[in-house]
């Protein structure tokens, strides 16, 4: 696994992914050797890189930065990769984009033309990080929902998050990832609230339910 941006949320996955047995290649913008402590941590499973490095690296490529860092990011080795997409759009963070304003594309449409020949997946966007930490591998299993336009990459995606200990829902196509984006129904509250640091299981109903009532 390889991972641009190695934040809160990234992280996390990378804590999951390694508990999982996967192993990890660890990249953010100040460099690799601000990564240490964290890899020491998660131990012999997890290296840190350049963010060029960990995208060689990966069979599956995990981006988690501003949406801002776009282009930058468009600047790694990710051909033929399966890339996914975790962020989320915030204009008083990113500055205002036109096209994410208006509804014209998603983010992870965005991501997608930035990275051409890469096939996109959005997942890990709707979760606070440590309720996604503390949920994992939980008799009542949470799920997560995953859109994208390529069954395959969204396969190859569920198992991993499979592996992590959740379950997914299959929430369509990338046009239609508005629907897990800040402040829908889906983003966040199925899990409860933030100040609960251990949060509350999801299910595929709850899941399901809050997609469609996702309104723009």
């Amino acid at each position: 696994m390889g991972f641009i941006g190695c934040g809160a949320l990234g992280g996390t996955i990378a804590r999951l992914a390694v508990a999982a047995g996967h192993q990890v290649v660890l990249s953010n913008s100040r460099g690799p050797a601000t990564l240490a402590d964290l890899v020491a941590e998660l131990g012999p499973r997890a290296s840190a890189a350049t963010s060029g490095e960990a995208a060689a690296a990966g069979d599956l490529v995990v981006v988690t930065v501003p949406v801002r860092a776009f282009a930058d990011v468009a600047a790694a080795p990710l051909t033929g990769k399966t890339v996914i997409d975790t962020c989320n759009y915030g204009p008083e963070r990113d500055g205002p984009i036109p096209s994410l304003d208006s509804g014209s594309l998603t983010s992870s449409e965005l991501l997608q033309r930035y990275l051409p020949n890469t096939v996109v997946v959005k997942a890990f966007n709707n979760i606070f990080y440590k309720h996604l930490l503390s949920l994992a591998g939980a008799d009542d299993r949470s799920y997560l929902p995953v859109a994208g336009d390529s069954p395959a990459a969204k396969t190859a995606v569920t198992a991993f998050i499979e592996s992590l200990g959740y379950d997914v829902v299959d929430a369509g196509p990338l046009a239609g990832s508005w629907r897990q984006s800040t402040g829908t129904p889906v983003w966040g509250t199925p899990y409860g609230p933030y100040s609960d640091e251990n949060g509350q299981p999801a299910g595929e109903v709850a899941i399901r339910t809050a997609l469609a009532a996702a309104t723009r």
